[in-house]
């Protein structure tokens, strides 16, 4: 690699490698000593092929759940069976890996800003502005679509079809066209725990002791040319386990159990 080689977004990989390196050295231990990340599926990320792979995901934190799936990702391809341990796993990382990323979100602060070279690629969500909904969307910038379509003939994507982290959301059509229009192996993971274990945005613990859950699902079976969008959406909801039918009713003695549990739990994994 040369020492300025840069990807198709002009980032120097030498840089985004040592950011991957330091990051990842850094917050470790959210996952693995503080928390504990328990990972199903790990060989299905060793059988992908290099490029065009759409990973989707329900989505609890701004960073955490991304930050997670590069460890997970690089652990994986490092030969780690459902497991990050020893993070030596990094110092070669999978350097074509991208997350799609609200516009505002990543411009919100210099932390975010360095995580952005990283892999973002950011988007302007069209029924958001300001941290609030609008009644009035905006026009898709084309730029964006581009740019995912870029990232997906480079390597692999991450994105969140919601584009919240606000639990059983819609699934937004967005998702779907790109599935339809760039036909990429789609990957879909569950995550749980996050929510408990950091702040809205990821970057500061919140509790410690929770078991995390990161699981990894064979890639979904799409008809690319005849499913329509909605099937497409359809099928998405329910691959990341936010389909309308999983939501439910929970008594608040229920809720309070699970706490307790949550409390007692110590790394069963």
């Amino acid at each position: 690699m040369g020492l300025f080689k840069r990807n198709p977004f002009g980032h120097i990989l030498f840089i985004k490698k040592w950011l991957i390196r330091i990051f990842g050295v850094i917050t470790h231990r959210r996952y693995r000593g503080f928390n504990e990340l328990h990972i199903e599926g790990s060989e299905i990320i060793r059988n992908l092929p290099d490029k065009n792979v759409l990973f989707i995901s329900n989505h609890q934190t701004y960073f955490a759940d991304v930050v997670a799936m590069f460890h997970v990702f690089n652990a994986s391809l490092s030969g780690r069976e459902d497991n990050i341990k020893n993070v030596g796993y990094l110092w070669q990382p999978k350097m074509n890996v991208y997350y799609v990323a609200a516009s505002e979100t990543m411009k919100a602060g210099l932390l975010p800003r360095i995580l952005s070279y990283v892999g973002a690629i950011t988007v302007e969500r069209t029924w958001r502005a300001g941290g609030k909904d609008v009644t009035e969307k905006r026009e898709v910038n084309p730029n964006d679509t581009e740019n995912i379509k870029i990232a997906l003939a480079d390597g692999w994507v991450i994105t969140f079809p919601q584009g919240t982290t606000k639990s059983f959301k819609p699934v937004r059509k967005g998702t779907a066209h790109i599935i339809k229009q760039h036909k990429p192996i789609v990957v879909p993971i569950v995550i749980d725990g996050f929510r408990r274990s950091f702040d809205k945005k990821g970057l500061r613990l919140k509790k410690k002791n929770i078991l995390q859950s990161f699981i990894i699902k064979e890639p979904l079976e799409i008809d690319y040319e005849n499913e329509t969008i909605e099937q497409i959406v359809e099928k998405v909801e329910y691959a990341i386990e936010q389909h309308p039918s999983f939501l439910k009713v929970i008594p608040a003695e229920e809720i309070e159990e699970q706490e307790k549990l949550n409390r007692l739990r110590q790394w069963e994994y």
